[in-house]
């Protein structure tokens, strides 16, 4: 395998010579393209320094969305249900202004307040993010003491 490194872009070194050298891309190539956010109203605008997604190449990393109604800018009320059901509303209009769908998402880190609510998550997320057409995402879950605006969940993820 050969690796093109940061600052020296075309040039390549063999991986058993890349350890420690900061590399970006598919099989190690040098992603030359800028990073350019991703925006749109039909997800909760951002409410601190920070986009609702950045495209890089061709990745797409996504703020983490907590069940924030667009419209009203307000949480939703209900349980783990209705809010999972509306964070993935909110990543989906975000996939969709990037030209993509759920159908591209490679990882997903979801974060909740209470793993008791896992199962019921689940179900939700599993309504739209597992396709017949492509593997399930890697994922990853986590239990967290706080979330924005008391939220139940929140989920951040990767599509290309």
């Amino acid at each position: 395998m050969v690796l093109s490194y940061l600052g020296k872009v075309g040039r390549t070194l063999p991986a058993s010579m890349a350890y420690g050298r900061r590399v970006c891309g598919y099989n190690g190539t040098i992603m030359s393209e800028a990073k350019t956010a991703i925006q749109t109203t039909e997800a909760p605008a951002a409410i601190g320094p920070y986009s609702q997604a950045i495209r890089i190449g061709d990745y797409v990393f996504t703020s983490g969305q907590v069940a924030i109604d667009p419209a009203t800018g307000q949480l939703v009320s209900g349980g783990i249900e209705d809010q999972t059901d509306r964070v993935l509303q909110n990543l989906r209009a975000v996939l969709a202004a990037a030209g993509l769908d759920f159908s591209r998402v490679v990882k997903t880190t979801v974060f909740l307040k209470d793993m008791a609510h896992f199962a019921a998550m689940n179900a939700i997320y599993a309504e739209f993010l597992q396709t017949q057409n492509s593997p399930a995402p890697a994922r990853s879950t986590v239990e967290v003491a706080r979330l924005p605006k008391d939220a139940l969940v929140e989920i951040e993820l990767i599509a290309c």
